[in-house]
Parts: structure tokens; sequence; C-alpha cells
């Protein structure tokens, strides 16, 4: 048994040097196949984001997956599949599940980060009923089962002498029979996308001369998937893509598309900064599945992005015509999409951080198109938040909006300030505190706890004061969440303090990273005031940081000035 195995919000991410280290990766995989039910037999989908270990550690699944009675696995060229291309993999082929191998959005390499994680039978990740009993196994497993020679020498090549950059069936006979397909990785994604999206209409608009774009796909998983899309089918030239080329750490990077971390696309992006800056600029992260849409000099939130796309889904992107009947947000995303949902008439549904919650959604038609603040965006094509599919989705809005080709360009920043016209804005940002000491991070969210029970204990006709502020608080409370598809609870979700003008103040501790503690700070403020809308976020949200400030102590806690990222 091996201690700190527990899965986070998306798997297990721990130091590269930790997975490397004895029987570590395979302590958890044995203990994921023990979890699983009739898994003898069956065929899964394994690939990773490219990063330092991949191949290493698919040599290592390998070998337990021949010696835990897994009949085929198919695996990506050279270790590569994007997390929406593994879910989508899984569900057009009928597998059983899927293993990725990945640590999302944080850097790799020797000294960096590493992941893996499970995702079920209809492609989305594990529910917490299947992490639970992962974490179980991890504290009693007793046995590695992993073919060796003394079981078959076939088996023992499949990992020794196997070729994971050969595209090919391979076939290998010993007490149990065991395949390995490897498949273009692209393929199966693509196609998927084709069948959703008007292509034609979106080659048109890159005939335009007054469009261009830019795609940074952070020396990540995406790269071979954005060349493939924009270039070889769309029409765009090559250099619309850059960091284009897969690297086991990420050329150095952090490849999380964000303001920060993402800056060079951002700079591209800035008319002030480039004279020749793209009408639109876009970057997916470390395995596909955030996105980060950029007009020029202009950037779209997250919260904005889901908002719109939701808003014209029925209208410019053929997959949605005729079916969109709800969406669904993460809590601590803003509620711009609550307020296109109630204009229009869909089902809106808040759930708990982690792609899984959407699943039951998504998998019950209840809803059709999710997202979430930290760059997610997706819908019921597949079971993951799909950056490359947000990417399209506004490639195909523009397209629509621009179909008249004598007529001026209508830009990305134009159709998000219509959108606030007609549904007013959220202003919204969030403050990330990375690597605090895990007991003072703890230690602040006591205290939070505390206000909150002293809010809720003093509420006056179900209005409570925080702090002296002018605004009322209606809700103080740590969310949770039950899912009206069967019913599970999940609690401890994050403390949310709700005001009377729709603004909201939210601290929770991420379960992304590998060491330390990320405390996230969210603050958001609706405006419906046109006039008001144009301000900058980090003006229009100042009292309410300040507040947030103030009431958690953070500085006092941690010893943090600042935070390491704003979005």
């Amino acid at each position: 048994p091996i201690e700190g195995q527990k899965t986070g919000t998306s798997g297990l991410r721990k130091k590269t040097k930790l997975f490397m280290s004895e029987n570590y990766l395979a302590n958890w995989v044995q203990s994921l196949f023990n979890s699983l039910d009739d898994l003898e037999g069956k065929t899964i989908a394994l690939g990773g984001d490219g990063r330092y270990f991949n191949k290493e550690a698919i040599k290592i699944i390998l070998q337990l997956a021949a010696g835990n009675g897994v009949a085929k696995v198919i695996i990506g060229q050279s270790g590569i599949m994007c997390t929406p291309g593994l879910s989508a993999v899984i569900r057009k082929r009928g597998l059983y599940g899927g293993i990725i191998l990945t640590a999302s959005h944080n850097p790799g390499g020797l000294e960096e980060d590493f992941g893996i994680k499970y995702n079920v039978s209809n492609g989305g990740p594990a529910p917490e009923s299947v992490t639970e009993k992962i974490l179980e196994q991890t504290l009693q497993i007793s046995e590695l089962k992993m073919a060796s020679a003394s079981e078959t020498d076939s088996t023992t090549d499949c990992v020794s002498m196997f070729d994971v950059d050969k595209i090919g069936v391979n076939k290998f006979s010993g007490p149990r029979d065991f395949e390995v397909e490897v498949v273009d990785p692209t393929e199966d994604y693509v196609e998927l996308l084709k069948t959703m999206f008007d292509f034609k209409s979106i080659q048109k608009l890159f005939t335009r001369e007054d469009f261009t774009f830019l795609f940074d796909a952070m020396n990540a998983v995406t790269g071979p998937y954005a060349k493939k899309l924009f270039v070889e089918i769309l029409g765009a030239p090559e250099s619309s893509i850059m960091r284009g080329t897969c690297l086991e750490d990420f050329g150095g990077g952090h490849p999380d598309p964000n303001l920060v971390y993402a800056a060079d696309l951002v700079k591209e992006c800035d008319p002030a900064q480039n004279d020749s800056a793209p009408d639109m600029g876009a970057a997916s992260d470390g395995d596909g599945d955030r996105n980060m849409i950029l007009g020029k000099g202009f950037f779209v939130t997250p919260n904005d992005s889901l908002a719109v796309i939701v808003s014209l889904a029925s209208e410019c992107i053929p997959y949605f015509k005729g079916r969109v009947t709800g969406a669904a947000r993460s809590m601590p995303t803003a509620g711009a999409v609550d307020k296109v949902a109630e204009k229009l008439g869909l089902e809106c549904f808040e759930t708990p951080t982690g792609w899984k919650y959407f699943g039951n959604l998504l998998d019950a038609g209840r809803a059709q198109i999710c997202g979430e603040e930290s760059f997610g965006t997706g819908a019921d094509h597949v079971r993951e938040k799909d950056g490359l599919f947000a990417v399209l989705c506004w490639l195909q809005i523009l397209a629509v909006k621009n179909s008249d080709a004598s007529a001026p360009l209508v830009s990305i920043e134009s159709i998000v300030k219509e959108h606030w016209a007609m549904y007013g804005r959220n202003f919204f940002s969030r403050y990330d505190y990375e690597g605090v000491e895990t007991d003072a991070a703890a230690k602040m969210m006591d205290h939070l706890a505390e206000v909150q029970d002293g809010l809720n204990a003093n509420a006056v006709d179900g209005l409570m004061t925080l702090d002296g502020f002018g605004v009322k608080l209606t809700t103080a409370t740590n969310f949770s969440y039950t899912d009206p598809i069967d019913g599970s609870v999940a609690q401890n979700q994050g403390l949310m303090f709700a005001f009377e003008d729709s603004s909201r103040i939210i601290f929770r501790l991420s379960g992304t990273g590998s060491s330390g503690a990320t405390i996230r700070m969210y603050i958001e403020k609706y405006e419906s005031d046109p006039e008001k809308q144009l301000l900058d976020a980090q003006v229009a949200l100042k009292e309410y940081i300040d507040l947030a400030l103030q009431t958690s102590n953070l500085k006092g806690f941690t010893g943090r000035e600042k935070p390491t990222v704003i979005t």
C-alpha cells in the first residue's frame, strides 16, 4: 500500500519523480483494475498529453492490462491522445473505459508534474463512487498482476519491443491473448467534429482578406489536432499555429491558457503591440480540454464564452439546432449563462467544480452545453470539456455572422458587447494563490466557515450584513449539490457569499495541484446598465475584492501580498 493516492478534482496528480518511484504508478493502476467489475476480456483506450514519463508509463500500464486480463488496448500514436479525443474514442468504439496520462494544465518535465485518471464507458471522468473504490484498493493492495516472461514471452515483448510510434494492430498470444492497436489519435475525434459544424462556412471565413486567426497549442497535445483541423481541413495557413510541436516539458512553459501563461498569444493579439494582430486568437492546455478565446485586443472570459455559445447555439451551430434544452455551469462560474437560460426558457444547473458532475445531466439529456470558469467548455458530444470544440464554436459563430463577404467583418468584441446589451454583464475575476502552505490555507477556510456561522446566526428576515458592507447578503454557505438524476450528494464544495444584487464572493481550495494548496478566490458582480458595462473588470469589482480580502484575512493567514495569477 502507498499513502496519498487519493484522486483530486480530475485524477491523481503528483510530481513526476514520485510517479517514477518504485511501484507508485503500478500501485494506482492495479488498484484501479481491482476496483473495476468484469474487466477481463474488455477493451480500453490509453493515451496522454505527451509529457515527460508518458511512454514509460504506457509500458507499465500495458504490462498490468495484460496481467489483469484486458483483451485489447487502443493507444494513440506516440502515446498521444487529447482528453476529449480519448472520450470520443471510448464512445464511438463502445469501449469499457480509458486511461489518460495527464496533469492537464500543470507544467511537465522531470522536476514538474505527472498525472493519471480513468474515464468510464460513457467517456466521462470516473465518478466518486469509482474513485473511492480506487482509494480503498490503494490502501490494501497486496500484489501487482503484471504480465512477465514467466507467463508469456510474447506479452512481455509487447512492452519491451512494442513500437508505440507505429500505427497498426499488434497481437500477442499466451495464457491470455492480448492485443494492442495503435491509432491515429486525431481520426475519431476529428470525424466527430465534422458532423457538428459546417466546415464549408468556416473555410469561407478563412478566405476573407479581413480575417486572420492564430492558435497557440502551447507545445502541448493539441498541436497535431490543430494542424489537421485548422490547416489541412479548414485551410488556414500553417503560420496560424504557434507552438504546435508536442514537447515533453511543453517548451518549459506552463500549458494553461490564461492571460498570464499564454502571454505570448495575448501579446500577438494586441494591436497596441502587434500591428498585424489577428482577428481571433485561441489557445488550449496540456491535454486539450481547456480553451481561451481572444478577439483583436479583446479577452473573452470563459463565463462570457459559455453564455454566448449557449445563446447562439441553435442559430449558428448545426449540431445544436432545435435541440438545446438546458445548460450547466460549475458553482464558481459566473451566472452569465443563467441569464441566457432564463430568457430562452432553458433549464440551468449549478454543479460543483469538476467535469464529472456534468456527466449525468448530459447522459439524461437535461443539459447539452456545459462550462467552467477555469477555461473549460464542452457539450454532449463527449463527456469531457473540449478546448478545440469551443474554438470551433466561435469560428462557426463568426462564420454565420460574417456570411456576407461584402460586409465589414463582425468582430468577436462586437458579438460579446451585443450580448452584454441584451443579457447584462457579469463582471468576474479569479485570484489564484498557488503553493500556499496547506495548514495555513485550511485555517483560513476554517475562519471563513466561522464567519458564515456567525452571519447565519444573526440573519434578519433572511438577510445578513458582512463587515458593514452596504449590500446585504442572501446566502452564506458551504455549497452542496444533490444530483437531480441519481440523487447523489456532494458536500463542502466551496464557501459562497451571495448578495442581493446577484454579486458573489467564493473561496475554494483547488484539487488540481500536485503539492501544497491553491486558494482560489472568485469575485462576481452583475451589471445591467449598458453605460457601466464597459468598465475594466478590476475597477468594477474593486469593492467586492477588498471585502473578500478583508473578510478572509488572507494575507494574515498565508503571508501572501498578491495572487500568483489573476484572471
